[in-house]
Parts: C-alpha cells; structure tokens; sequence
C-alpha cells in the first residue's frame, strides 16, 4: 500500500474502527458506512424503523434536542430513568417495543446517534446483531466490499466517566457479526478480521456474554436487563435503517 494515511486500511474492502475519528479516518465517498451500536442506538433505531418510524439521529448531551425535534415535527427521546406518559420514548429497545410508534422521532446519544449525525459517507446504515446479516446481504447486494467501494463498519463504544472512548465488547461483536455474515475473508483488513473472529468465538453463548460483559452489568444494575435479552438476539430482523441526508 502507497499514499494516504497508514491508518485508513486502504487496501482492504472491508474496514473496521471505533468511533467517530474512525468513521472519519476510514470512510470513503463511493463506499458503505456501517455503525454499529448494539446497547442500545443502532438496536433502537432497528426496532423503531421496523414499526415505522422515521428516526433522526442527534448529538447528546444538547439542549437543542427539543427544538431539533419541533423543527421537524417529531417525538423525542429521553433518558430511561426520565420516561412518562407524555414521552414514553427512550434509548431502551424495550421502552421503544411498548410505547406508541411515532411517525418521527428524535434519537439522541453520545456514542451512535452523534456518529451518525456527524458522518458524512455516501451511504450510513445502522446495524447490529438483531438485523447482522441483512446488513452483510444489502452491502453484498449494492457492491460494497471491495478497495474502490469499502465496506466501513464502526463500533460505535461507550464512555468512560471522564469523558473518554471505552471499546465496548458488544459492539465489537456485533460489528464482528456483520463482517463474518459478509464471507468476504480476503478483503479484510487485519482490524476486521479481528472483529470478525471475536465473533465466531462468542457467538454460541452471545445472550450470555453481553450479560457478563461491563456494559451489560451496567444496564443490569440500572434496572434494565429487559434491553440486553433484546438486543443479544442474532438475525430476528430485516430492516436495515439508512441515514437519509
């Protein structure tokens, strides 16, 4: 490999990274952008655009959540712990199964709902392990996966309190479904290939491991298990949201 940055994984057709200054370093104007986001946004935006409901993705924390969403005549989402009658929406996959569908509604997050509203790739989808391989089946149909068409798939992370990027075993794995769904093994790059055997390794026991995992033990403690049984479950949908601009 000559030219660019060394790390842009180039020469691969299939690319994976972390966060935002990943899908920055990695996209590609003519290529996929895939993030994934499995506890909870990319899982939440499967389930809502599954009931019909067109989703906006937003930065958060924001104090503009609220007129964002009024300028497009949508619902928004609010915390988990902050859910009532009048809003009823929220990050949490089960939440999103209960409440009435909206037609519009406004996701924000700090890790995957703010990636997808900075990114600027040709083509941003959400996945994860509720719908990993018919995100591999649509990128696969519409040529992605290849150098001069790249397939990026970005495990969205989560936070330390201090405000830094915590790798998330979730989103590895998810991110790790999708590109093992691909069978694209030599147009990987090493990163992906990574991911993609993590996958492989947990998948047989995944509800079990995204339990145990520190995310998980995070929701568990906070009251909201119901959202990993939710979100473990592998290829229990088709929808594969795309970021319209």
């Amino acid at each position: 490999m000559s030219g660019g940055s060394p790390f842009a994984q180039l020469s691969a057709g299939v690319r994976f990274g972390w966060a935002l200054p990943a899908a920055r370093a990695l996209c590609d104007p003519a290529g996929a952008l895939v993030i994934v986001d499995v506890l909870s946004f990319t899982t939440s935006v499967t389930i809502a655009v599954s009931r019909g409901t067109t989703v906006y993705p937003h930065r958060w924390p924001d104090p503009g959540v609220e007129a964002f969403a009024a300028s497009r005549d949508a619902a928004w989402a609010v915390r988990r712990d902050q859910v009532s009658a009048a809003h009823p929406w929220s990050l949490s996959p089960a939440h999103l199964l209960c409440a009435p569908a909206p037609g519009r509604l406004v996701l924000p997050s700090p890790n995957g709902s703010a990636i997808a509203a900075a990114a600027t790739a040709g083509h941003i989808l959400a996945g994860c392990l509720r719908n990993a391989t018919a995100v591999a089946r649509w990128l696969s149909g519409h040529g992605f996966g290849h150098p001069g068409r790249p397939a990026v798939i970005i495990a969205a992370g989560e936070r330390w309190p201090t405000g830094e990027l915590r790798p998330a075993l979730e989103d590895l794995l998810g991110a790790g479904a999708i590109i093992a769904a691909l069978s694209l093994h030599d147009a990987l790059s090493p990163e992906a290939a990574a991911a993609g055997a993590a996958w492989q390794h947990q998948r047989q026991d995944i509800a079990d491991v995204i339990h145990r995992c520190s995310s998980g033990q995070e929701l568990t403690a906070a009251g909201h298990a119901p959202d990993i049984d939710i979100a473990a479950q592998h290829d229990t949908q088709e929808p594969v949201p795309i970021l319209v601009a």
